[in-house]
């Protein structure tokens, strides 16, 4: 199983209880391909460097996970076919990028603490 990234920006239009809920599926989708879900993190709405389908803001999620390479291009498919998606991004994650994804958890987890 390899460590994986994703990022992905939702349509800033869509409600709060939409958010949720497309952010379950591709929870979901995940964890039904037999994936192991290591991180879940919501950015909140933030400013685009550049206009995406006319909108100059997104909702940001990260995905952190294990799964097998072949599960990667349909779940970027389901990304695809969502019209609420505006972007994704999945990368795969070395052993120095798990170590700073480890680490940057940590830095969260201590500033949500104060």
């Amino acid at each position: 199983m390899n460590h994986y990234e994703t990022v992905f920006i939702l349509n800033p239009v869509l409600s709060d209880i939409q958010i949720k809920e497309t952010v379950k599926k591709f929870e979901d989708y995940l964890v039904s391909k037999g994936a192991e879900m290591i991180s879940k993190e919501d950015w909140g709405l933030k400013k685009l460097a550049y206009t995406i389908q006319n909108k100059k803001s997104g909702f940001y999620h990260l995905f952190e996970y294990k799964v097998d390479g072949q599960t990667i291009n349909p779940f970027e498919l389901e990304f695809r076919r969502d019209d609420s998606v505006m972007r994704y991004l999945t990368v795969s994650l070395d052993k120095h990028a798990v170590a700073w994804a480890e680490k940057r958890r940590e830095r969260v987890k201590s500033t949500s603490k104060k």
